[in-house]
């Protein structure tokens, strides 16, 4: 794996544009829920994921910040005309995967049909090339070593799928910690989820429960930190049902997935809203295809 430089001119911090995105599915296709909610019972459960990502957008327009949509193909099968609004406001959108069933669950015949039928749903649904993956719940890691070439002869320019730290649901340690070619003799760039290292500890600090559910001056230092000490743009995420208090509370889940799940909805956007004063972003194609074309 080569990392990717981005160049002597990324020192000041003030002057790095960070990479925002929103991985775009329902409340009820989380990866807490996965065994709890059966996926042949998504049909019959009210949907609220056209309406959250609605509010985001409205968000992303009162703050003036452009950002990629990672979303799921069986979304944008079901509402096309939210796939044409993401677009039309000058977002990206790229794939999420068809159903968020993670990829190390799947074998290689089966993720490269799962990335071909999402690609489909979102060129169709939205009428525009799909460069960019990321796979549900950061799932590409050590167990994967077929993924990152699927996706380079699939065509893909970049993912941004490996969480480069040790958690429970998912994590690829051992990984680079920014961008890096995962792939001899491709151009195709992974965008690692941003971590920040303190003494010989890693955390994450790229969004989702780290930032929802911790004071915000603690992913504020922690992103300054990697733009001012590693001279490097954060990868930043989250989803649209985390600006969402009133969703419905999901029976019979364990108690971390509840707490992490449910805790600090209410507080999102006003951390995103700071979020947007307090640091530079755009789409991540705009990180990541430059890095392709080797201009960085």
């Amino acid at each position: 794996m080569r990392e990717a430089s981005l160049g002597p001119d990324r020192t000041d911090a003030r002057a790095i544009v960070n990479g925002l995105s929103v991985d775009v599915e329902e409340y009820f296709q989380v990866g807490a829920f996965e065994n709890t909610i059966a996926k042949g019972d998504w049909e019959s459960i009210a949907s609220r994921v056209e309406h959250n990502t609605g509010a985001v957008l409205d968000l992303f327009a009162r703050c003036g910040v452009k950002a990629t949509f990672f979303t799921l193909g069986w979304v944008a099968e079901r509402y096309p005309a939210l796939i044409r609004r993401i677009i039309a406001e000058g977002h990206e959108i790229a794939s999420h995967g068809w159903d968020h069933t993670r990829v190390f669950t799947m074998t290689p015949d089966a993720f490269r049909a799962d990335i071909d039928r999402a690609r489909k749903a979102l060129e169709d649904a939205g009428g525009v090339a799909i460069r960019g993956y990321r796979a549900p719940s950061f799932s590409i890691d050590r167990r994967t070593p077929w993924a990152h070439p699927i996706l380079a002869e699939q065509g893909y320019a970049y993912s941004s799928s490996v969480a480069p730290i040790a958690h429970d649901h998912y994590g690829w340690r051992e990984a680079p910690r920014f961008a890096f070619h995962p792939v001899a003799g491709s151009d195709l760039i992974e965008l690692p989820v941003t971590t920040v290292e303190l003494g010989q500890r890693r955390f994450g600090a790229g969004g989702g429960g780290f930032f929802r559910i911790l004071p915000y001056a603690l992913s504020k230092w922690a992103l300054r930190r990697v733009n001012a000490t590693d001279g490097q743009p954060a990868i930043f995420y989250f989803h649209p049902w985390e600006v969402d208090p009133d969703q419905p509370r999901v029976a019979g889940a364990p108690l971390k997935s509840n707490i992490r799940h449910y805790t600090q909805l209410g507080a999102m956007a006003g951390k995103l809203e700071q979020l947007t004063r307090d640091f530079n972003w755009c789409r991540i194609d705009e990180i990541a295809l430059p890095l392709a074309a080797g201009r960085l």
